[in-house]
């Protein structure tokens, strides 16, 4: 036994990228159920510390854990198998925060912890979300996720045909 602490470094994942703002609009991409869809397919998140969010028609569940209009918002992330009530998977934390640059708004992702085995897809996932809401809020017509996962696919190495479950 060691009573001694022990450090460790956990895998994450972050993005920058500067949106079309004001940051009041880029926060509601981020929050409002009926503009969820265009990027992140169907669901809610409840906008206020201990929300429920539920994305993707439930494969997402989690729970807001920070809730500061409109730069921050956390909360937790947990992939359900389809009519599962447990997660196979351990929970994580995505954090999105956004600050005003003139007439763009920086959004940074962290999200984190990555299992090893998923780093190179989480990193082309949340490049295909970005890809599509940044789209959705240039009003671009979305392609198909398909679309934006192949390109960064081959950004990331990922072999779409054996994804890691």
């Amino acid at each position: 036994m060691n009573d001694k602490g022990q450090m460790s470094k956990v895998a994450a994942v972050r993005f920058e990228r500067l949106l079309p703002g004001p940051i009041e609009r880029v926060w509601d991409y981020l929050t409002k159920a009926d503009l969820l869809p265009g990027w992140f397919g169907d669901g809610e998140i409840e906008a206020r510390v201990g929300g429920k969010v539920s994305l993707m028609d439930g494969h997402i569940r989690g729970t807001v854990t920070q809730c500061r209009p409109p730069h921050v918002l956390s909360y937790t992330w947990n992939v359900f198998d389809p009519g599962k009530a447990v997660s196979p998977y351990p929970e994580s934390y995505l954090t999105l925060t956004l600050e005003q640059q003139g007439e763009k708004v920086l959004l940074t992702l962290n999200h984190l912890p990555i299992l090893e085995p998923f780093e190179r897809q989480n990193a082309m996932g949340w490049h295909t979300f970005l890809d599509m809401a940044e789209a959705a809020m240039r009003g671009e017509p979305a392609r198909p996720r398909a679309d934006y996962m192949k390109k960064n696919a081959e950004i990331y190495g990922v072999d779409l045909n054996n994804i890691v479950r």
